[in-house]
């Protein structure tokens, strides 16, 4: 969470309070594009904490087909319950990644020059609105999550039977949805208390650093051909010498 405020908000208590009118807020022409994007998204977002919230998990199936080990049936009929909540839980993880795509694109937005951060919140408030509604869907999944341990174990249950017959040289049908790959990437996601969270976190380190990335590359052009885009940086970038600004970014506009 510390990540993206401070994205946003490096100056927040220095900057003069602005209402945010989140009930009358409308995307303006320069922000329609983004907005219908992130919208897109967060028409989703609904979907998937309804899901969540209804997931009940394969919990009997599973301990009865753990308890009688030879027992055919019951295998299979954990295993029938589990491959479709796992479907689910891909698509959750799907989700993930869009909405990360997503939060990229309205941080590009509310972090462009000329203005600062705090100043793209007060000029575009439908962004802000919807910046807020990640937040608060973020928060609402992980909550979710969190307090359900159905969707650690049927995954756990999910990748041993997928192991235990790729020893015993059987690919069971379900691997076409969920292969190996993807359950690594699942499992690394399922296995974060708060995975929505981290997702998003991620992602604003990852935009922090190309942008150290772009200005790096730019100092290494031919001085005469991009000097004029470095000075933009260093005089239009209102708080650059700041103490809450990156010390890399500083010493690279130097």
């Amino acid at each position: 969470m510390g990540n993206l405020i401070k994205v946003l908000g490096k100056d927040l208590e220095n900057c003069p309070h602005f209402f945010l009118d989140f009930e009358n807020a409308q995307p303006t022409e320069a922000e329609t594009a983004v907005w219908n994007q992130v919208s897109a998204v967060l028409e989703e977002a609904h979907g998937i904490l309804a899901e969540l919230q209804s997931y009940n998990g394969a919990g009997q199936e599973i301990r009865e087909a753990i308890q009688n080990p030879g027992d055919l049936a019951l295998q299979e009929k954990a295993w029938n319950a589990v491959c479709p909540l796992v479907a689910k839980l891909k698509r959750f993880y799907e989700f993930s990644l869009r909405l990360e795509n997503a939060l990229r694109s309205l941080l590009e937005a509310l972090t462009s020059p000329p203005y600062a951060p705090m100043q793209h919140l007060e000029r575009e408030q439908a962004l802000a609105k919807q910046f807020a509604e990640i937040l608060h869907f973020t928060l609402s999944f992980d909550e979710l999550k969190m307090t359900n341990p159905a969707i650690q174990n049927d995954f756990s249950y999910y990748r041993r039977t997928i192991s235990r017959n790729r020893l015993n040289n059987q690919q069971l049908e379900a691997e076409n949805e969920v292969n190996n790959e993807m359950a690594n990437r699942m499992s690394l996601f399922y296995a974060e208390a708060t995975p929505m969270l981290k997702t998003l976190s991620n992602a604003t380190t990852k935009f922090v650093s190309e942008m150290k990335g772009c200005i790096k590359v730019l100092k290494e052009q031919p001085s005469n051909s991009v000097e004029g885009l470095l000075n933009a940086l260093r005089y239009t970038t209102r708080h650059l010498n700041d103490d809450s600004t990156s010390k890399q970014i500083r010493a690279l506009l130097q």
